[in-house]
């Protein structure tokens, strides 16, 4: 059996490395040792077991391998377009091979007359098939490679391919790797669940994963493979649940007292939906219990998260506790503050927000009220993490749009106690259930999955470039009839990289469009300074601008009943969920709303899907779903710096549910019966689970 300590050593020191190229392998792909060369999995394959005749190939055609010889070589063109070119032959015609660099290398190398074996992707230039820059191999040497008939390709960078590490090298590193192993691999999986669920063993999964013989090892490889991944993902977030539970108790909220009462009786603004009930009844169930909740709230856009936060906070109080909610945005902040406070008009609970804008003044009075418990809400951004900001009884937290914190900041909030609060982290973005179980797996969820009686749905509609004075007139339409017009931008300034609409060039064509005095235009940004942007929302929500032109820093917490139009310049430049977020600011009152996407002409496969699932339903969790499978989780918004603590290498969030579920319901099972793997025959889950995450932080508190 093969020693942990060689999977532990230096990269320096495989054969045909050495200290440079093991820099570039540790900088570029994060590759230090043994285990990570292994564990660099191949993104595809190609079949090298078929070979082209010259006179089959053609542009359109995937990578190719065809057999024959050099005649000669030759240089052409001048300054950055010289190259080297070599007409290559087979029996059936002649194709022109070129190099832009490392030519001398190629003519050192590779001597015209003996037969040799190109691969490379066809391509066309000056009426001519040609091959730019190709694998190379003597077809002597084709036999010594590991047997494989799926040659596997590897992502690589420039850097990479400019210091000669290519897909091609790296396939033969691993391969010298896998040669000097001597017995097999160690396994990560007890061998009750190796042999129960029929996987491969772990020694075999590694080398078919590399080196596969056929398509089926190849499948059986890979499913081996992201079955590990995925099973101590979740075995290792549902162990830190089951181990809160066992450790940390919570404050018991037994009171629903007057605070809750009064608002229930004489301030709730309409009839809870029968999902904010549901959802109530879990938070308090949580309250009461004598563990510390920590619990994830998604609900729609609309959904009424809000009410359901604030109820919590109104049992915190009544239960002689303080409560605070941090938000991600000063705008965001502004909004839950009036909210609350017009919500809360007439009961008598002091409430504060405190932002980056806050003055000294205000700051101190905030700090000394804290201490001395007669501030009952704090409402703020990240000043509410700062060192001064000291809680007297913090009972609970409620952390919105939480994916826009980095898991250090909350748990700097978290932390503001010496016993931990209750955690109520909420989202307006839905999160995929598969997504929602690697993410959360850890957290209680709930759903507010209804909108409150009475909202009309937003109308969506596309139209291209060509079609834009089709949708002023509309818009001059609705100011005509009193509603107020978003027009969101993906840039501020024009990029030289994308060819997208952007706000400056915008707010020019919409002043001419739409001109002073009959028509007041107002603009936010992300680079104006909080003043300037409080001046400017005030102007749009006090109905005097007709027109807010944005970029999507107004994609949360904009609460503007009477605006009923929201324009998404360059469309295409959006993923699914945030053009569901940014929908999600119009609709909030009576009357019709509308949605415009605008888009060029010209638009991908993946652009058109997206829109055309936009046009098709207002449902978060299916357009959240469908933003998964086109883009994975990495692109999601958020998903970056929510916290997660793994790099998933083989597995997808957006094409392996099903096997999520799967290993999720094994080690369920697996901790029920033994919550704390201390039975012999769960010794090497224990040791795996403290190799894989022992060295991460567990934020599992307060994610």
């Amino acid at each position: 059996m093969i020693v942990q300590e060689f999977l532990d050593t230096n990269i320096t020191y495989l054969t045909g490395v050495g200290p440079k190229r093991a820099e570039h392998l540790n900088k570029e792909i994060s590759v230090f040792n043994f285990r990570d060369f292994l564990y660099y999995f191949p993104y595809k394959y190609i079949d090298r077991t078929r070979f082209y005749k010259i006179e089959e190939l053609d542009p359109d055609l995937p990578f190719v391998q065809i057999k024959g010889h050099i005649k000669g070589y030759y240089s052409e063109g001048h300054g950055k377009g010289k190259r080297l070119t070599a007409d290559f032959q087979d029996e059936t015609g002649t194709i022109k091979l070129i190099w832009f660099k490392g030519t001398k290398w190629i003519t050192g190398n590779y001597t015209p007359g003996i037969e040799y074996i190109i691969f490379g992707k066809p391509s066309v230039f000056n009426g001519m098939v040609n091959i730019i820059h190709p694998e190379i191999e003597a077809c002597g040497k084709a036999s010594e490679r590991l047997n494989s008939a799926l040659q596997a390709q590897y992502s690589t960078t420039e850097k990479l391919k400019n210091n000669f590490i290519t897909s091609k090298t790296i396939n033969k590193l691993i391969g010298t790797l896998l040669k000097q192993i001597r017995g097999r691999l160690p396994e990560t999986l007890p061998s009750y669940l190796v042999s129960q669920y029929k996987l491969i063993d772990l020694h075999d999964a590694i080398h078919r994963i590399h080196f596969p013989s056929n398509p089926e090892e190849l499948e059986k490889a890979r499913y081996r493979l992201k079955f590990d991944e995925l099973f101590y993902i979740q075995l290792n977030l549902l162990r830190l649940r089951s181990n809160r539970n066992l450790k940390l108790k919570g404050f018991v909220f037994s009171t629903v007292g007057k605070f809750f009462n009064s608002f229930y009786h004489n301030n709730l603004p309409f009839t809870l939906t029968e999902a904010q009930k549901r959802v109530m009844k879990e938070i308090r169930k949580d309250l009461g219990s004598g563990r510390q909740m920590n619990r994830l709230l998604q609900g729609d856009v609309g959904s009424g998260k809000t009410l359901v936060a604030l109820m919590s906070m109104l049992i915190a109080i009544d239960n002689g506790y303080q409560a605070c909610i941090m938000a991600p945005t000063e705008i965001l902040a502004n909004q839950h503050y009036n909210t609350i406070c017009r919500l809360l008009h007439g009961i008598d609970i002091k409430i504060c927000l405190l932002t980056g804008s806050s003055k000294r003044t205000s700051r101190k009075s905030i700090t000394e009220s804290l201490l001395d418990k007669s501030l009952h809400i704090l409402i703020g951004t990240h000043a509410l993490i700062e060192e001064n900001v000291r809680f007297s009884n913090l009972g609970l937290v409620i952390i919105d749009e939480q994916h826009r914190f980095g898991v250090e900041q909350r748990a700097r909030l978290w932390q503001k106690n010496l016993h931990p609060p209750h955690i109520l982290v909420m989202t307006a973005t839905p999160i995929p259930r598969t997504l929602a179980m690697t993410l959360y797996g850890d957290l209680d969820v709930s759903v507010i999955d209804e909108l409150p009686p009475g909202r009309v749905p937003v109308k969506t509609m596309h139209f291209t470039d060509p079609e834009r004075n089709k949708v002023f007139g509309f818009i001059r339409n609705q100011i005509a009839e009193g509603r107020q017009i978003y027009f969101v931008y993906p840039l501020i300034k024009e990029s030289e990289t994308m060819d997208y609409k952007d706000l400056e060039d915008g707010w020019d064509t919409i002043s001419r469009v739409f001109p002073s005095p009959k028509y007041c235009l107002s603009v936010v940004h992300g680079k104006m300074t909080p003043a300037d942007k409080e001046r400017s929302m005030k102007l749009f929500k006090e109905g005097h601008a007709h027109i807010l032109v944005a970029t999507t820093v107004i994609e949360v917490g904009v609460d503007i009943p009477n605006a009923s139009v929201m324009v998404i310049e360059s469309a295409e430049r959006f993923g699914l969920s945030q053009l569901h977020q940014l929908r999600g600011r119009v609709g909030r009152g009576a009357d019709q709303s509308y949605c415009i996407l605008m888009s060029s002409e010209k638009l991908t496969r993946e652009a058109a899907k997206r829109l055309e699932v936009l046009i098709k339903t207002s449902d978060g969790f299916e357009i959240a779903e469908t933003d998964l499978q086109l883009r994975g989780p990495g692109d999601i918004e958020g998903t970056q710096q929510s916290g997660i603590p793994f790099d998933l290498k083989i597995a997808s969030l957006g094409q392996d549910g099903q096997i999520i579920e799967y290993v999720r319901r094994i080690a369920e099972n697996i901790l029920t019966v033994d919550p704390l793997l201390d039975e012999p025959q769960n010794g090497l889950l224990k040791a795996e689970l403290e190799r894989l995450f022992s060295k991460k932080q567990s934020w599992s508190k307060i994610s």
